[in-house]
């Protein structure tokens, strides 16, 4: 859905501040963009360091006041950029405005539940205008790169997980068979843990086979996880180095101020999105 501006004979202040908070190709969007930021950083900071008791026993209220503050900060924000668009629900529809709107969502919902604000951490999506505020969407291209290798890859990798998901099925069974609940394999889906774990080389050590069957399936499932774990990444690697393979596509620097839209071609004169004239 299309971000649209004010209208061209609405008030002064509307226009700019469009431009402001819209916009990160003038000085002030810059700045208002950097700022954003940094009060995201400083917000998702806050709540990490109040999880930790010892500096929530002697900061504590010094840090859920930072909180406080931020997402009062953050509210205003999104009732000004309600206020500044010409359709405001194609902006709270837009993905950028869903997320806008669940970063101030966790601090209201803590007044409900406690555990709730934790999720604060949604606000580090926010971080990804980044790639917009300093011209980084030669990054957007390379991503756009990895995603097609993986999309070219997923009949292979997914043939690959039946094959693995089927042998830790199989070999967690046996395990069960074999050593038993006295042993802590109480239960097939429990067992089927401990061949995940095992496969990929994790072994946390809370299950371990005793028998000197049991240790023997256990012996051949850790060769097999150490030859297992490099073909995922030769399948897309591959795929990635194939000759047919697309190249990463190069964009223009410009900002559509219509949709905010920045993935545009080199020879581009339009917006890809609204086809506004850029």
């Amino acid at each position: 859905m299309k971000i649209t501006p004010p209208d061209p004979g609405s008030a002064s202040w509307k226009r700019k501040a469009y431009s402001v908070i819209f916009e990160s190709d003038t000085r002030a969007g810059r700045a208002f963009d950097i700022l954003l930021l940094v009060a995201i950083c400083f917000s998702v900071l806050a709540v990490m360091l109040e999880s930790v008791r010892s500096i929530d026993a002697r900061y504590g209220p010094i840090l859920r006041a930072v909180e406080w503050f931020m997402t009062g900060l953050f509210i205003i924000e999104y009732l000004l950029r309600l206020l500044v668009v010409r359709r405001p629900l194609a902006y709270a529809l837009s993905w950028l405005g869903i997320i806008d709107f669940l970063a101030i969502v966790p601090t209201l919902a803590s007044l409900l539940s406690v555990g709730s604000r934790n999720l604060i951490v949604i606000r580090t999506l926010r971080l990804l205008r980044v790639f917009r505020i300093f011209k980084l969407g030669q990054f957007v291209g390379e991503g756009e790169f990895i995603l097609t290798a993986l999309k070219a890859s997923r009949h292979k990798i997914l043939v690959f997980l039946t094959a693995v998901l089927t042998l830790v099925v199989v070999i967690g069974t046996l395990m069960y068979v074999v050593e038993g609940g006295k042993n802590g394999f109480t239960s097939i889906p429990k067992s089927i843990y401990w061949a995940i774990v095992t496969l990929t080389t994790v072994g946390y050590g809370d299950i371990s086979p005793v028998t000197v069957l049991g240790q023997t399936l256990a012996s051949v499932l850790m060769i097999l996880g150490y030859a297992i774990i490099a073909v995922p990444t030769g399948i897309v690697s591959a795929q990635m180095a194939s000759p047919g393979r697309p190249a990463a596509p190069a964009f223009k620097q410009v900002i559509c101020h219509v949709c905010q839209a920045t993935e545009h071609r080199p020879e581009a004169e339009y917006c890809w999105h609204c086809g506004e004239k850029l």
